[in-house]
């Protein structure tokens, strides 16, 4: 079509649209598109609707779509319109959504939970459920470079990694030769890090030690045989205790021994096992003549007042439950004993200490201190979960070997009081140094022995040809029926010979326990 044909077809269109208006009673158009009294604007439709026109093009009524220059549009048409276009009615409100019907109101039936897959989005291909696969349950992480999934192996070697993440290290390790070379280097590097023994020092490591820098270069002043295992032992509870918290310090624990061949119990705590130590440490202490922990101790120089009687008056003249402030007194305490006995040398070990109703050399009471120190030191570490070592092997003989030593003295007490009585063989005790019925006592373990006890008196000799039961313990299990910590009944002792000898001097072990 000419230019001079369209031009011609563009007024015959707006002429009759002109009179389509006019017969509906508007106004002419002036043809500009705008009604009169109204000023024409470019780009905009006064009417209602959203139909866009182009500049220079208006109308009073809605338009149909897209108009054409210098056009009106005359209906209501679904275009696109350009920001303000609209009609001269009221704003129209926003629709607000009505509150959606639960499934439960409308009476019908929840979906069931019985699988989970069905909550599984399907894949895209896979309409039926039944053509999905075990890896669609449970996908792996997308888009998981060769980077990641190899800064990954070493928390998939811990078994650190979830089950997806494991699941793709393990198809990549398929794959990745490198990958699967390091894998097996870690997993044998874990396998290092859980060996089943302690890694607690060994407890004769400090031993060693001292031997050897001893060896180099002799003390000055040297600590006495005795004294040793004193000091080993309260350096190994001191170390114990150096890393406890307020919680450790106030863990709950149970002292037991054995009275009137009976078990007995006091509940305490850390800082009260501390404190029970250091209160019959005291004991030694006012031997050497050093200062009291308990000053105002009932019976305090005429050695009335026992390990139990201390330990209950410091309890009670503490105006609050012991705390971690007890340690300091006690290690400052047994420092001192070891130095003064190193300065007072060996000749000092028969100095008596008294124990309230009996009393010991000074080298024996230290060798008691050690015990006890050792014995509550493992009950701390039970209470704690902590695990503790035996004390060194000729430490652990030393113990055994004063046990062993007190027997004999016990066991006539023990007689003395209705507990014991001597055997059918001998009506009468044998005088002193004279041989009597013995009994022969094999300790097994490390720190073990054979010793002939004395049945009939304290001063009698041991001997072999006097023989009439022979008794094997564990090292270990020895101390702890000494200790008061097993009964007598339940010792794993090997027996023979005479039952009822045997029985006194398992008692007897038992009943030398203390609090």
């Amino acid at each position: 079509m000419s230019g001079a044909d369209r031009s011609e077809a563009h007024d015959d269109r707006a002429a009759g649209e002109r009179h389509a208006r006019e017969s509906d009673g508007g106004q002419p158009d002036d043809g500009t598109g705008a009604a009169p009294g109204r000023p024409a604007h470019d780009g905009t439709d006064a009417g209602g609707g959203a139909g866009s026109t182009s500049p220079g093009t208006g109308g009073s009524g809605g338009g149909a779509g897209n108009t054409s220059p210098g056009t009106g549009g005359s209906g209501g048409g679904a275009g696109d319109a350009p920001p303000g276009a609209g009609g001269p009615g009221p704003a129209r409100q926003p629709r607000v959504p009505t509150p959606r019907a639960s499934v439960e109101d409308g009476g019908l039936r929840l979906p069931g939970l019985t699988d989970p897959a069905d909550h599984v989005p399907v894949p895209p291909g896979l309409t039926d459920p039944a053509d999905r696969t075990p890896a669609d349950h449970d996908p792996a992480p997308p888009g998981l470079s060769h980077g990641v999934l190899k800064s990954l192996l070493g928390a998939w070697a811990l078994a650190a990694c979830s089950a997806a993440e494991t699941a793709a290290v393990e198809e990549h390790l398929g794959d990745c030769g490198g990958c699967a070379d390091e894998a097996r280097r870690l997993r044998e590097a874990v396998g290092l890090l859980h060996q089943p023994e302690s890694l607690d020092l060994n407890p004769a490591l400090r031993t060693r030690v001292l031997k050897g820098c001893l060896s180099r270069r002799p003390p000055r002043i040297p600590v006495p045989d005795w004294a040793v295992p004193y000091d080993a032992e309260t350096a190994r509870l001191d170390a114990l205790l150096q890393d406890f918290g307020d919680a450790e310090w106030h863990a709950p624990v149970r002292l037991r021994w054995f009275d009137d061949d009976r078990p007995t119990s006091r509940r305490t705590t850390v800082a009260g096992v501390i404190a029970h130590l250091l209160s019959v440490d005291g004991l030694v202490a006012t031997a050497l003549g050093l200062e009291d922990p308990l000053p105002a101790a009932p019976g305090r120089g005429d050695g009335a007042a026992g390990p139990a009687g201390r330990t209950e008056a410091y309890w009670r003249a503490s105006r609050f439950p012991p705390t971690r402030t007890v340690r300091g007194p006690w290690r400052e305490q047994s420092h001192s004993l070891v130095r003064t006995v190193s300065f007072t040398g060996s000749h000092a070990g028969g100095l008596p200490v008294a124990y309230g109703d009996f009393a010991l050399p000074l080298h024996d009471a230290m060798l008691d201190r050690a015990f006890e120190c050792w014995v509550h030191a493992a009950d701390i570490a039970e209470a704690v979960h902590y695990p503790y070592e035996p004390p060194a092997p000729h430490h652990l003989h030393r113990m055994i070997d004063l046990a062993a030593r007190l027997l004999p003295s016990v066991l006539a007490e023990r007689r003395r009081a209705g507990l014991s009585a001597p055997g059918d063989r001998t009506p009468h005790l044998v005088p002193a140094g004279a041989p009597g019925r013995s009994l022969r006592l094999e300790i097994e373990g490390a720190g073990g022995g054979e010793w002939l006890i004395a049945l009939d008196s304290p001063a009698a000799v041991g001997s072999a040809d006097h023989e009439v039961a022979h008794v094997a313990l564990d090292g270990v299990e020895f101390c702890h029926l000494a200790a008061g910590h097993i009964s007598p009944e339940d010792a794993a002792a090997g027996q023979h010979g005479d039952r009822r000898a045997v029985r006194d001097v398992l008692f007897a072990t038992a009943s030398m326990s203390r609090m």
